[in-house]
C-alpha cells in the first residue's frame, strides 16, 4: 500500500473520532449534565487550551523525531481520553470534573497529531501540496460528517457506547501511522539538550512567521477565526439549539453536519476547479461572506432556517480553510514546515479557549441569538482591516517567495 494510503487512513481515525467528539462532548456538558453557559464555555476552553500552550512544543518535537513517531504518540495519548470517560460513565461516576479531565487529555493529544500530520503531509505529496491539502480536507470534513452521523445516535446508545467506539476508532490510527513509510528527518539542530533545541526550534519558526507578511497575515485571520467563529461553533451554537430549539444530540448532529456539507461541496468544487492563484483573496472574501451568512443564523428566523446559515457558512469555510492551509504550506521552508503548520494550529485552536470562555459569557449577558451577531461583526472587521492592512489581498505564489 502507498505511504499516501496509510498516511489518509491514520488521518481519517483521528477525523472519525474527533467529529463523534464534536457532539458527544456537546451534547454531555450541555444536555446530560445541564451546565449554564458559563460552564460550557469553561468546559470547551479545557480541551482548547492545552492546543495554546503545547501545539508549538509539538510542531518542535515533529521537526526533531520525525512527524510520524509524534503522530503515534498522540493517537496513544488521545485513546486514554475516551476510555477513562467511557469508564467513569460505566461506573455511574461520569461529572463535570471527569468531563474537563477528558478534555484536557484530548487537547493534549491534539497539540501533537495536528502539527505532526501536517509536517507530513508535504512527505507524502510528491510536490502537488495545493492538490493534497485539497483532498486532505475533503477526508476530514467527509469522515467528520460519518463521525456526526455515528454520534446522532448518543441518546439511544448512550455514552459509553460513544466514549469506547471513539477509543477503537483511534487505535487504527496507532496501526496506520505505524506501517506509514517516510524519509527519515535529521534532528532540528546538532548541540545542545533537547529543551534548549526545542526553545531554539520554536524561536526559529516565530522568526520565519513574523518575517512573511503572508504568513503573519494568515496567522492573524485564524487568530480572529478561533476567537469569534470557533467560540461560535463550540459554545453559542450548542446553546443556542438548547435554549431556543430545545434541541438534543440529533439537533447537533444536523448542525455540525449541514456546516461540513458545505465544507465538503466546496472542497469538491475545488478538486474539480484545480489549482487557485489568488489564494488569499479566495481566503478573505470566504471568511467576510461566512461572517454575514452565519450572523443570519441569530435572526431567530427557525431551526431550519438556522441549519440554512450553518450550511452557506460551511460552503465558505471550505474555500478559508483550504487556502489559508496552502498558504502556509507552500510558504513554510521545507526543513520548518512542521513548525510553521504549528504556528498555523496554534493561532487558530490557541484562540479558541478564549473564543469559548467569551462566547460563554457573551450568551449569559445578551442570549445566544444576538451573542452570535455580535461574534459575527467583529469577525467582519478583522476581514476589513487585514484586507486593508496587509500583502493577503494580492498574494499570488506564483510570485511571492518564501522566507
Amino acid at each position: 500500500m502507498k505511504p499516501i494510503n496509510f498516511y489518509f487512513i491514520g488521518a481519517g481515525s483521528w477525523f472519525l473520532a474527533y467529529g463523534m467528539q464534536s457532539v458527544v462532548f456537546a451534547w454531555l456538558v450541555t444536555m446530560v449534565l445541564n451546565e449554564s453557559a458559563d460552564m460550557v464555555g469553561i468546559a470547551q476552553m479545557a480541551f482548547l487550551l492545552p492546543a495554546m500552550l503545547f501545539m508549538l512544543l509539538g510542531g518542535s518535537l515533529a521537526d526533531h523525531f520525525g512527524g510520524k513517531r509524534v503522530a503515534i504518540a498522540g493517537h496513544l495519548l488521545a485513546s486514554i481520553a475516551p476510555l477513562f470517560l467511557g469508564v467513569t460513565v460505566l461506573l455511574e461516576g461520569m461529572t463535570y470534573s471527569s468531563v474537563i479531565i477528558f478534555a484536557v487529555i484530548m487537547g493534549c493529544a491534539q497539540s501533537l497529531v495536528t502539527p505532526a500530520r501536517d509536517g507530513l503531509l508535504a512527505l507524502v505529496a510528491d510536490g502537488k501540496i495545493q492538490r493534497l491539502v485539497v483532498q486532505a480536507s475533503m477526508i476530514q470534513f467527509g469522515i467528520q460528517m460519518l463521525g456526526f452521523g455515528i454520534a446522532a445516535h448518543a441518546d439511544e446508545l448512550g455514552a459509553a457506547t460513544m466514549l469506547l467506539l471513539q477509543f477503537l476508532i483511534l487505535q487504527v490510527g496507532v496501526i496506520a501511522f505505524f506501517k506509514l513509510k517516510v524519509p527519515h528527518t535529521r534532528p532540528i539542530v546538532a548541540d545542545g539538550h533537547l529543551l534548549q533545541q526545542i526553545g531554539t526550534s520554536i524561536s526559529e519558526g516565530f522568526r520565519t512567521v513574523r518575517s512573511s507578511p503572508y504568513l503573519r497575515a494568515v496567522v492573524t485571520m485564524n487568530l480572529a477565526m478561533g476567537v469569534f467563529f470557533m467560540g461560535s461553533y463550540i459554545v453559542t451554537i450548542p446553546l443556542l439549539i438548547r435554549e431556543v430549539y430545545q434541541g438534543s444530540s440529533f439537533e447537533l448532529s444536523l448542525f455540525n453536519g449541514a456546516n461540513s456539507l458545505g465544507l465538503v461541496l466546496t472542497i469538491l468544487f475545488l478538486m474539480r476547479l484545480g489549482d487557485l492563484h489568488r489564494q488569499g483573496r479566495a481566503l478573505l472574501l470566504a471568511q467576510g461572506v461566512g461572517a454575514v451568512v452565519l450572523a443570519g443564523g441569530g435572526l431567530g428566523l427557525g431551526f431550519n432556517s438556522l441549519i440554512f446559515c450553518i450550511f452557506l457558512w460551511g460552503l465558505s469555510g471550505g474555500f478559508a480553510m483550504t487556502m489559508s492551509r496552502t498558504i502556509m504550506q507552500e510558504m513554510a521552508p521545507a526543513d520548518q514546515r512542521a513548525r510553521i503548520m504549528a504556528f498555523y494550529s496554534f493561532s487558530f485552536m490557541g484562540a479558541g479557549p478564549v473564543g469559548a470562555l467569551l462566547s460563554g459569557y457573551l450568551v449569559t449577558w445578551f442570549g445566544p441569538e444576538k451573542a452570535l451577531m455580535m461574534s459575527c461583526a467583529a469577525m467582519l472587521v478583522v476581514v476589513s482591516v487585514v484586507s486593508l492592512h496587509s500583502k493577503l489581498w494580492s498574494f499570488d505564489p506564483r510570485q511571492a517567495t518564501a522566507p
